[in-house]
């Protein structure tokens, strides 16, 4: 073979080496481009499909939390007939204020109502009234001291609490007056009989000195209560009682020390 031979063949397959190389270079680069253009297309589909679930559950939110404003504004309107939508916190809140007054109101009125009763109950109290004379049990007595006195005593026997007022009206042998009172003797209180206690009265018969006048000899007594016409025949220790002029009975007391002095 000739040099010139060899040389053409081997420029022959250079060109060719060179065509094969171009043609692949085109093809890689043809590949690549359709690649990334896949890869973009891909990628925009990808956002696009991400941003609709945000874009939904960002509309359902929105929705929700107009949900609520509405829901808010309707309780407002409920709770306060002159609330707007945009107040209605405040409507519920006067609702409940309203409510609250309301209870404590109720309560405010069952506790008078309580009071009432309870002023019921004492105004149903039986206030004590005067003794009854024919529920007494009476008696004279004489003391050694002091000197010519006596002591007149009642018992209540009557069922509950009665007063004695003021003091005995004593009515010796039929007299058209009974013997004066000692207003020294007045006590600060009216003394009141539980049944079975006894209430005294001093009977100061003559002067110890004899100074006293007209003096004569009781046979029978009869004893009055205060604001009664009723009277009881009490019998005399011995039959009889020596009297002057000076005679005085005293209020009515508790003790029997106080009816003495």
């Amino acid at each position: 073979m000739s040099i010139t031979t060899f040389t053409a063949r081997r420029a022959r397959t250079l060109r060719l080496a060179a065509a094969g190389l171009t043609a692949a270079a085109a093809l890689t680069l043809t590949a690549c481009n359709s690649s990334e253009g896949t890869g973009t297309k891909n990628e925009g589909m990808a956002d696009t499909a991400n941003s609709a679930p945000a874009d939904q559950a960002s509309g359902s939110k929105d929705g929700a939390e107009a949900g609520k404003d509405g829901a808010s504004g309707g309780a407002a309107q409920a709770g306060s007939p002159q609330g707007g939508a945009d107040k209605g916190g405040s409507g519920k809140s006067g609702s409940e204020k309203d409510g609250a007054a309301n209870s404590s109101g109720s309560k405010g009125s069952s506790a008078s109502k309580g009071s009432g009763g309870s002023s019921g109950s004492d105004n149903s109290e039986q206030e004590i009234g005067p003794c009854d004379i024919n529920k007494l049990s009476i008696g004279v007595k004489t003391v050694k001291r002091p000197l010519n006195y006596a002591v007149l005593e009642v018992n209540s026997h009557a069922g509950v609490d009665c007063n004695v007022v003021g003091y005995p009206i004593l009515n010796f042998d039929d007299a058209q007056a009974a013997i004066p009172v000692n207003e020294a003797t007045k006590p600060q209180a009216v003394v009141t009989l539980a049944p079975g206690e006894t209430a005294y009265a001093g009977i100061r018969l003559s002067a110890a000195d004899g100074s006293g006048k007209h003096g004569y000899k009781a046979t029978s007594l009869k004893v009055y209560l205060q604001d009664s016409d009723d009277s009881k025949s009490v019998e005399l220790p011995g039959g009889s009682l020596y009297l002057d002029s000076t005679a005085q009975v005293t209020y009515w007391q508790s003790d029997l020390a106080n009816a003495l002095d």
